[in-house]
């Protein structure tokens, strides 16, 4: 695959974006759990990563709730399927594990699509954040829980617990 990457300061710390030539294939934030290879990010180079950085700026800025640039995740049909679901969470909503195994139709499966969660190549534009525990507890985020806990309070989002991370 022929990908480039670049680094972006962001209100989480510096995020690494990579891209193949069917669009966004990464979003990774700075000491995240699971990060691939720096090897397979490519070279560094800034463009042609003018929409999506644009569109993280208005979403911190709390000017855009669905980001609309092309995605290229890489991962397996039952990955994908779990990413597709993801981006169907809106704004400021939060499902659980259990909700997200239910809408792919197989509540038993609630621990693969936790892990598959937890491999989200996309972090902030696929919305895993927005995932939380059964009892509104903020459970595993690869990006660390105090930056999940930013990003829902960003999102305004309800039905969290406080204190139980």
């Amino acid at each position: 695959m022929d990908t480039v990457h670049t680094v972006v300061d962001s209100p989480v710390g510096p995020l690494t974006l990579v891209r193949s030539p069917d669009g966004l294939c990464g979003l990774y934030m700075h000491e995240q759990r699971h990060l691939p290879d720096p090897e397979r990010f490519g070279p560094r180079h800034s463009d042609g990563f003018g929409d999506v950085t644009r569109q993280l700026a208005e979403y911190f800025a709390g000017d855009r709730t669905e980001f609309t640039v092309p995605l290229a995740p890489v991962g397996t049909e039952f990955q994908q399927r779990v990413w597709a679901a993801l981006r169907t969470i809106e704004y400021g909503d939060t499902w659980t594990y259990l909700q997200l195994a239910e809408q792919l139709g197989n509540p038993a499966a609630i621990r693969a699509v936790a892990a598959a969660n937890g491999r989200n190549p996309i972090g902030i534009v696929v919305p895993c954040h927005r995932v939380i525990g059964s009892d509104g507890s903020l459970t595993g985020y690869a990006g660390g829980l105090d930056r999940k806990r930013f990003l829902l309070d960003l999102e305004g989002a309800a039905g969290v617990q406080d204190g139980l991370f």
